[in-house]
């Protein structure tokens, strides 16, 4: 990092960090293509993610959002989640703020002690009725999430109208919750630093938050090991995993 960067970070008060797929990776959770194996090696991510697909094999698009679960309940937050969570408190307590918006689906960033402004793809620890939209509380799955399930089993019913439960995740096709989103880009525009962590900045509308910086020259600092669609608008540029990179961005924030 260099001395620019760093005094840049330390003089934010008000941080916007967007993490994507990559900071979820590194704790082992599969990237949502990586994980078609076993009972799902014939389908595409797409094939078990869109309402077309649920309400063609229920059973099968539930069984593998619930063994995820599984797994991902069997790994723990890394240090890119611990560290975001500390400059969280860091910043809270010097009376700044840094909001964390998340692509991922997953609980790593609150299990790490950090609060979440935004799931913009929900939450796959959620669950509603696709018939009448009432939540569900659900007991953890009862899978091995590192041993995968011999065959589909058919998603409960709702206790209000008896229609059938679904994972409280944004598929595609559908649109993501306003309200997480609007949010999401209120905080991004009074920013006066942006960080954007393990997102390969293909999915939209996600994509386009950062880009709203733009609007007041603010500082944009990409955490990625690997050059993305959105580098070229990047002010900063960490080449190495979340993290490494993350922690060193909080450590200069003291």
């Amino acid at each position: 990092m260099t001395e620019e960067l760093a005094e840049v970070v330390r003089s934010a008060s008000r941080v916007a960090v967007l993490t994507g797929a990559g900071i979820s990776a590194e704790s082992g959770v599969p990237t949502f293509r990586e994980a078609q194996t076993g009972l799902w090696e014939q389908f595409s991510a797409e094939d078990l993610a869109t309402p077309e697909a649920f309400h063609q094999a229920p059973a099968l698009v539930w069984t593998w959002y619930r063994w995820r679960q599984a797994l991902i309940l069997q790994v723990d937050p890394n240090p890119g989640h611990t560290a975001l969570a500390r400059w969280q408190r860091q910043l809270g307590a010097a009376g700044g703020d840094l909001s964390i918006t998340t692509q991922n689906v997953d609980d790593l960033h609150e299990r790490a002690g950090a609060q979440v402004l935004a799931h913009l793809h929900g939450s796959i620890f959620d669950h509603r009725c696709a018939e009448c939209s009432q939540l569900a509380d659900l007991p953890e799955p009862d899978y091995d999430g590192l041993v995968l399930p011999p065959e589909p089993t058919d998603p409960p019913s709702c206790g209000e109208c008896g229609g059938t439960l679904r994972p409280g995740v944004v598929w595609f096709g559908e649109m993501l919750p306003v309200d997480a989103f609007d949010s999401a880009a209120a905080t991004i525009r009074s920013a006066d630093l942006v960080v954007v962590a393990g997102t390969s900045g293909i999915v939209q509308p996600a994509a386009s938050l950062p880009l709203l910086a733009l609007e007041r020259g603010t500082p944009l600092v990409e955490v990625n090991p690997e050059e993305t669609d959105i580098s070229d608008a990047m002010d900063y540029c960490l080449r190495g995993p979340s993290g490494t990179m993350l922690p060193a961005l909080a450590d200069a924030a003291l």
